[in-house]
């Protein structure tokens, strides 16, 4: 079947010429008039017809008492040529002559004379009315039909014409059509990202000039697939393609093709490649693909049916059309190992552009982009908050300036500073500051356990990790925070930064036993931090006594479908040898970070001290300490939050409870 033929077939009702529903519509028409006429027919007054009865026997009857009740129907202005006497006898008559039905009502017609006219006037049973005309006669058998038929109209057939876009659209591609006149987006809105943006600038190119391509040979891919984290820009990426080629862009995501109903996303896929065609050259978007686009047949259960004769369908049109259409597919995903290998096979998706999280350059352009529509002060460094902000993507950057600027409106002022800056990353990075959780006596014990934290950092640093802040007020789930900025973006760690972490993470705890003699529940998270790297170290990174193996094992498989079972790759006697090595290097750098401490404990007292005063001391603060025995710079008292209506005092939830934790953030991370 030829293209041409495939596009008559797929073309929707409204688009059809008239002679292909016009006997539907008239045949629903008749039905719908012979059901009202039966139903006006079949009534209880027409169960019974009146006996016809001329005029002079109607007054005789009237004379002789035989009429209960009647009405005179005829012209009163004078001349009654003509007149309609209907009315009510007092027995019974027969319909007809010889007919068994009775009725007792009577219809009569005819001339009706002044004599006959004064003797049923004696009688005073009988109303006179005005005679009806034909006119009326017509209005009053047509207004009825009139008044059904406009019922009916408003309650079927109006649903009808909606339905293309009611009931009846379940087919119809969801996707949105940004025209090249609204939400226009350019290279220049994007950041962060150069390498993608170089791979994709030939598709701007083709775009606007495909007959350079073409008239070579050359072939452009006819998918995109863009893979990276959440919030790196893929969508903005796209659109920024189809601005700066200045074509519609169609999007749409992968769950709005899947529905309850099978057969349904894959008429979606089909509607939408033809609304592709018709408005080429243009860009189609699929977001989330991996919703659609995942491996078929995977799952303890099977597969999705729904799910995959959409993905089937999917297939089908991109083989089916060809890029000198100018229709591109772009789709995005950050879970490209769930995706079907039929959809990155060459011919599809031939392209794989990586959008990764931006690195310290990239983080300075995308938060000089988002700065434009801010207020910044001067004091504000848009490098040192690169340089502060390792592994946010661009939209945690994006919301990082949006939380200065609506705390700075809060302090009433007129530009952000650096200190609302700072105040937001924490905010973004750790939580809400909550400072009525804790009373004198838990803030020591917290004070001592930072600057456990702290002291080990700043012995063990070699100047790429330095201590950036230490504060002792509770924010999200941690009653403290030691963070540290590093100088640079940190792509490998080699094996001494892991031990020195695992050290610094051990810190806390061994503080709090100097000082109280006792432990806290405070260092569970430092504890499991330091655990979780110490069991990467053994069995992923090969810094052990087993040597270069990888002992870990996948925990996906069952769900991916790939395996029906997990495998047990070690046996146990290498379990247990796992387990002595992780416990080796958790107690070898408890022991020395403990054996740091002790040789600087007047510095631990005086840096507990100075937490206890300030709340909030800085890195360099921390080096005077350890390099003069005090605190010589001045320390920054940071704005006292703004306090919410109403009392929320005595109020503590479970969150408030939690101990001090490192968890697994990037750096800048709690300590």
């Amino acid at each position: 079947m030829s293209d041409s033929e495939n596009n008559k077939k797929r073309r929707p009702l409204k688009n059809l010429p008239p002679d292909r529903f016009q006997p539907k519509v008239i045949l629903i028409w008749l039905i719908v008039g012979l059901a009202l006429t039966m139903l006006l027919l079949w009534s209880p007054g027409r169960l019974s017809s009146p006996v016809t009865l001329k005029i002079q026997q109607v007054v005789e009857l009237a004379d002789q008492g035989g009429v209960r009740e009647g009405v005179i129907k005829a012209d009163l202005s004078g001349g009654r040529d003509w007149a309609i006497i209907t009315g009510e006898l007092k027995e019974a008559m027969p319909v007809k002559a010889g007919s068994e039905q009775t009725t007792t009502s009577f219809r009569s017609s005819g001339r009706l004379t002044d004599a006959n006219m004064e003797r049923l006037q004696k009688t005073e049973i009988f109303v006179e009315q005005p005679a009806t005309t034909m006119w009326t006669q017509l209005l009053a058998n047509i207004i009825p039909f009139v008044l059904i038929i406009g019922l009916l109209y408003f309650l079927f057939v109006r649903q009808l014409r909606q339905a293309g876009r009611g009931a009846l659209s379940f087919g119809k591609s969801k996707a949105k059509l940004l025209t090249r006149d609204r939400e226009k987006i350019t290279f220049g809105d994007v950041a962060g990202c150069d390498e993608a943006k170089e791979e994709v600038s030939e598709v701007v190119e083709f775009l606007r000039d495909p007959k350079k391509f073409t008239k070579m040979g050359g072939r452009i891919p006819k998918g995109m697939l863009m893979v990276g984290p959440p919030g790196t820009g893929k969508t903005l990426l796209a659109k920024a393609v189809a601005g700066e080629a200045d074509v519609p862009f169609f999007s749409i995501s992968g769950s709005d093709f899947v529905e309850m109903f099978v057969g349904v996303g894959a008429s979606r896929v089909r509607d939408m490649f033809e609304q592709g065609r018709k408005s080429a050259p243009c860009l189609i978007f699929i977001d989330e693909i991996d919703a659609v686009g995942r491996q078929r047949g995977a799952g303890l259960g099977g597969g999705n049916d729904e799910r995959e004769q959409t993905l089937n369908s999917l297939l089908v049109e991109m083989d089916g059309f060809d890029t000198a259409e100018g229709v591109i597919i772009i789709a995005a995903t950050n879970r490209p190992d769930v995706l079907d290998s039929a959809l990155l096979r060459p011919g599809r998706f031939d392209r794989q552009i990586h959008v990764d999280l931006p690195d310290i350059v990239g983080r300075e352009e995308i938060l000089r982009v988002h700065a434009r529509k801010i207020n910044l002060d001067e004091s504000v460094d848009v490098a040192v908050l690169a340089r502060g902000t390792p592994g946010l993507s661009g939209a945690d950057l994006a919301n990082l300036l949006n939380e200065a600027a609506l705390l700075a409106a809060r302090r009433n002022k007129k530009k952000v500073e650096m200190i609302d800056v700072d105040d937001a990353r924490e905010k973004v990075l750790f939580g809400r500051e909550r400072r009525r959780v804790m009373d004198d006596s838990e803030k020591k014990l917290v004070a001592w356990h930072e600057a456990g934290h702290a002291i080990v950092q700043a012995l063990l640093d070699d100047g790429t990790i330095p201590v950036h802040k230490v504060t002792i007020i509770p924010r999200g789930q941690s009653l403290g925070s030691t963070t540290y900025i590093p100088t640079k973006d940190i792509l490998t760690r080699p094996m001494k930064k892991l031990l020195d972490q695992i050290a610094m993470a051990m810190g806390g705890r061994i503080a709090e036993e100097l000082v109280t003699g006792d432990f806290s529940n405070g260092a569970y998270g430092d504890i499991k931090q330091a655990t979780k790297i110490a069991r990467a170290m053994v069995c992923d990174y090969g810094m052990s006594s087993l040597g270069p193996v990888a002992l870990g094992d996948n925990q996906d498989t069952v769900f991916l479908g790939r395996e029906i079972t997990r495998s047990q790759h070690i046996s146990e006697d290498t379990a247990r040898k796992i387990d002595e090595e992780v416990s080796r290097i958790l107690n070898e750098q408890y022991a020395r970070a403990k054996e740091l401490i002790t040789a600087h404990r007047e510095a631990l007292d005086k840096i507990a001290a100075a937490l206890l005063q300030y709340e909030t001391i800085e890195g360099k603060h921390v080096l005077e300490i350890l390099e003069h025995g005090e605190v010589r710079s001045p320390v920054i008292v940071a704005p006292p939050p703004l306090k919410p209506k109403g009392n929320d005092a005595g109020k503590k939830s479970k969150e408030e409870s939690s101990p001090d934790a490192i968890g697994g953030s990037p750096e800048p991370s709690p300590a």
